[in-house]
């Protein structure tokens, strides 16, 4: 038993997923936009393929206090810039997708007690195709240097 009324499935979202629609939105949008401009996209990316199709379900709206929690938070976690416009902020991605993964994958080596253990044993989980993979940008990497 959970204590209390159980919301219905769908209803609520978990912070990881408005911050991935959230960003999904901005990506998209090749400018910066207001709390507003992102809330308004929110809603119109009901159903639409890359603009947080998976993480809005259809007939949610997000209120703007939560639009502006969720942008504030992701702009403290250094995934967003801010410049100001009047009394509000527009928002702006620092990276693509796959350079804020690489951030965050930075940030999570920053932390890490042993470095040298955590990279080790994460190139030793690596699929034989990424291991490739890796090799051939680090030996691009390594030319990049000897010019």
């Amino acid at each position: 038993m959970s204590g209390g009324p159980e919301a219905p499935a769908g209803s609520r979202r978990a912070a990881g997923a408005l911050e991935s629609a959230i960003l999904a939105v901005l990506w998209h949008a090749k400018e910066p936009l207001s709390p507003g401009e992102v809330r308004e996209r929110l809603a119109r990316a009901d159903g639409a393929p890359g603009l947080g199709d998976e993480h809005t379900p259809a007939g949610t709206e997000l209120s703007y206090s939560t639009v502006v929690t969720i942008l504030t938070r992701l702009h403290d976690k250094r995934a967003l810039t801010r410049e100001r416009d009047g009394r509000a902020f527009r928002y702006a991605p620092v990276a693509d997708e796959a350079g804020l993964a690489a951030r965050r994958l930075s940030a999570l080596l920053d932390r890490a007690p042993d470095r040298e253990a955590v990279l080790s044993r994460f190139v030793e989980d690596l699929s034989e195709r990424d291991e490739r993979l890796l090799r051939e940008l680090l030996g691009r990497a390594d030319g990049a240097e000897a010019s």
